[in-house]
């Protein structure tokens, strides 16, 4: 092998070494709305009042991570990241919700449609201005 391929073969090495240890993302992009009440029923727990954290911090999910049901129960680690409207994000504010509903089929009405996940009034308001009708957040699944 020439010396120039072990160099190259060296660089990329390190490369993907230093790409594992510092990625460059934490989790997948996507879009977020908000809901309020009535949550219930809902298409994961039906009207079991137990499915909802006493934080407020759930949400249901859009088509993206729905995966024919299997996303309720669900739990998300969510930042905003960026709006349309500036300084709509809370800076270095991650909130954990949980998904009990699939968004599609929400009791209440959406600010906006087609997102990623939609975050209870609360649950946006820690991580966001929650007059924005959608934000972009980053969010991993825990």
């Amino acid at each position: 092998m020439s010396r120039t391929h072990l160099t190259v073969l060296q660089w990329l090495s390190l490369s993907t070494l230093l790409l594992q240890i510092f990625p460059l993302s934490h989790g997948d992009v996507g879009t977020a709305a908000q809901y309020g009440p009535p949550y219930t029923p809902t298409s994961c727990y039906g009207s079991d009042p137990t499915q909802f954290p006493s934080s407020n911090l759930f949400a249901a999910a859009g088509d993206g991570i729905w995966d024919n049901g299997a996303a309720c129960g669900r739990q998300y680690l969510v930042k905003c990241i960026s709006a349309t409207t500036p300084y709509t994000c809370v800076p270095d504010r991650t909130i954990q919700i949980r998904i009990v509903d699939f968004a599609p089929t929400l009791v209440s009405e959406p600010s906006f449609g087609g997102t990623t996940m939609v975050l209870t009034e609360t649950a946006l308001a820690i991580i966001a201005n929650s007059s924005a009708p959608s934000i972009n957040i980053e969010f991993q699944q825990v």
